[in-house]
């Protein structure tokens, strides 16, 4: 089963951000290499691995290269860039687990820190609690964004600077911590199709030089197929994602996380919304320049690659790995049990330029049009199970 890429560019972009010359030929290199990659690798290649080498190729990927990804000026905006209370809230359990460490040596760890901002805060805030770790490390895949990290983060007081440490790889042990704030939908998934009666894997072949979608069937023993609901009334065509690398995350945490809890903060579904027969496109999705799509092909090394999270599959991961589900909910129902409005309120109402701006973001953060419902928060750890949370994701 195979179709081409066709489709007008205008249809997704306005002219006026088509990207530039220069632009144009970083995304015709990366280009290259993928075609190399697929020759060499047979001239097919599964689309997890296509993902993979648009986001991360080595000096080539969209977060390998040196592009503004953050912000107005980049693609895509995050909870930490529009408003420091997001990590104010965010120091309220952080600190909480690292009080119920003391005696140990605590250590937070943030996995793709972005612009680093996320850290900057919530240093900060976790310093005003007198409730720091000794370490707090940085995971970080792209060098560009480890460099506007440093940048950022240069601007601490020595203090904070000093506990900052940026790792190459995942630490053997750890007592604190983990964060992940928009990590999972980045992480490369396989995209599957359902038809005439079998699941086929999605992957990218070449064809007189152009990218060309083509699936293979797959064997019903596969383990891609694992918590996938049975197809009956599902409609013919019918795509979805699953994402191997999240349960490797989950095994590896279950592994290495002797004592405290990890926090994931992403936009999913449970799996009986995941897989709903109404979803039949996926949920993958595209950000070039604050405009959402779904065209993967479009703009190599350009633009973002997601998937939506299915929390379900994740969560029961993780357990089998050893973790407890100590919640799971909204982004909006957490923060605010969390204290997002006291931490507004301690802002000066009438001091309207910087005021305003603050609840419009928690407002953004909260609302069900926007943040609040469609991202969800993630709690795991070594603590008490929560059996609502367990009903929520249908565990």
């Amino acid at each position: 089963m195979k179709y081409d890429h066709d489709i007008s560019i205008l249809q997704i972009i306005p002219e006026s951000l088509l990207p530039a010359e220069e632009a144009r030929k970083h995304s015709q290199r990366l280009r290259t290499h993928i075609d190399e990659v697929i020759e060499n690798a047979g001239g097919w290649i599964d689309f997890s691995r296509f993902m993979e080498l648009l986001l991360y190729a080595p000096g080539l990927g969209y977060y390998a290269a040196g592009a503004v990804k953050l912000g107005a000026l980049g693609d895509f905006t995050t909870a930490p860039e529009m408003t420091p209370l997001f990590a104010r809230t965010l120091a309220h359990p952080v600190g909480r687990t690292l009080r119920e460490l003391e005696g140990r040596e605590t250590s937070v760890l943030e996995l793709g820190a972005g612009s680093g901002q996320l850290a900057y805060d919530l240093l900060v805030a976790l310093s005003q609690q007198q409730q720091l770790p000794q370490h707090y490390f940085i995971l970080e895949v792209s060098a560009d964004l480890r460099q506007r990290q440093e940048e950022k983060l240069a601007q601490l007081p020595l203090a904070l600077k000093q506990r900052i440490e940026w790792l190459d790889h995942w630490p053997d042990s750890l007592e604190g911590v983990v964060l992940a704030n928009e990590v999972l939908d980045a992480l490369p998934v396989q995209r599957l199709r359902w038809s005439l009666g079998q699941w086929h894997q999605w992957g990218l072949a070449l064809d007189s030089g152009k990218w060309l979608w083509q699936s293979r069937e797959l064997s019903a023993d596969s383990a891609l197929l694992a918590g996938l609901p049975m197809m009956s009334g599902y409609p013919e065509g019918y795509d979805t994602e699953v994402a191997p690398a999240i349960e490797g995350l989950m095994t590896l945490l279950g592994r290495t996380l002797a004592a405290g809890r990890a926090f994931f903060i992403d936009y999913g579904f449970p799996a009986r919304e995941f897989y709903h027969p109404q979803r039949s496109g996926g949920t993958l999705m595209c950000h070039y320049r604050h405009h959402a799509h779904t065209d993967p092909l479009l703009f190599p090394g350009l633009q973002d690659v997601t998937a939506h999270v299915d929390f379900t599959r994740t969560a029961a991961v993780a357990r089998a790995a050893g973790l407890q589900i100590e919640s799971w909910q909204s982004q909006a129902a957490w923060l605010i049990e969390e204290g997002i409005t006291a931490e507004l309120d301690r802002l000066n109402p009438e001091d309207v330029s910087a005021y305003f701006p603050e609840v419009s973001a928690v407002q953004k953060l909260l609302s069900p049009a926007e943040m609040g419902e469609l991202f969800k928060v993630l709690v795991l750890g070594r603590g008490r199970e929560s059996a609502l949370a367990l009903s929520a994701l249908g565990l």
